[in-house]
């Protein structure tokens, strides 16, 4: 299982969020480069990054920042957050990110998703960020009213291989992750399933490796010492 460390982006800044509310923004680390860095240093291959204010508003904002991470470390970026055209993913490939996040645009623009998908392939993945069950949009700000398994088998039926799922009421809570929407995602669709969202210990990601999930994001846990990074990844690996 591959453990994805995080690093969301709000103003140019590390920040974590507590269930997706802006007004619980907290600055978590000083410098990006320097953390994502620390990351590396840890045995992490893969870093999951998030532009909030790209998420807000619908429109690419942080970008300099998530390229440098890409052309400056030996880590794979994965990213999300306000990424709804064509033209945004490309621009991203283009300049050296290892997979693009689509959100919001799996709601509103599934053709879009399945273009993108018979473009880019294992490229590209769908964030699937649920509220009671119910599938979010705009950077968590409203509902879709769509239910999270039939957005998951509906992205399943259009050739997306890879689905990061976070039940928001868990994120950034260090609660643990919603073992049970997990479970009923992973045995709904046979995408590669990543886990967001609440994971606390290494407790967490010994369960969810027993899942045989994906992988699993971790944000909050590294960030306040609940979680040591070096010993989740060696777990992910089955060291």
């Amino acid at each position: 299982m591959i453990i994805l460390p995080a690093i969301d982006i709000k103003n140019g800044e590390c920040v974590r969020l507590t269930k997706g509310d802006f007004n619980t923004t907290e600055k978590v680390a000083e410098d990006p480069l320097v953390t994502a860095l620390s990351f590396m240093e840890a045995g992490a291959e893969w870093i999951h990054m998030v532009d909030l204010d790209g998420a807000k508003e619908g429109s690419l904002k942080n970008s300099e920042i998530f390229i440098r991470i890409a052309r400056n470390t030996g880590l794979k970026v994965e990213l999300g957050g306000g990424i709804r055209t064509l033209e945004s993913i490309e621009y991203y490939l283009d300049h050296g990110i290892a997979r693009i996040i689509i959100g919001s645009a799996a709601i509103s623009n599934p053709e879009m998703v399945k273009t993108a998908v018979e473009k880019y392939g294992d490229r590209i993945a769908v964030g699937i960020d649920a509220r009671n069950g119910i599938a979010a949009r705009d950077g968590w700000l409203s509902d879709s009213g769509v239910e999270y398994l039939t957005l998951a088998k509906d992205m399943e039926a259009i050739g997306v291989k890879y689905i990061i799922f976070t039940d928001i009421s868990k994120d950034g809570t260090l609660s643990g992750p919603n073992r049970d929407q997990l479970r009923r995602i992973s045995e709904a669709v046979r995408c590669n399933i990543i886990a967001s969202g609440g994971i606390h210990t290494l407790e967490d990601i010994k369960d969810l490796k027993e899942m045989a999930l994906y992988g699993a994001i971790c944000g909050k846990s590294i960030y306040k010492g609940t979680l040591l990074l070096k010993e989740a990844v060696a777990c992910g690996k089955g060291e």
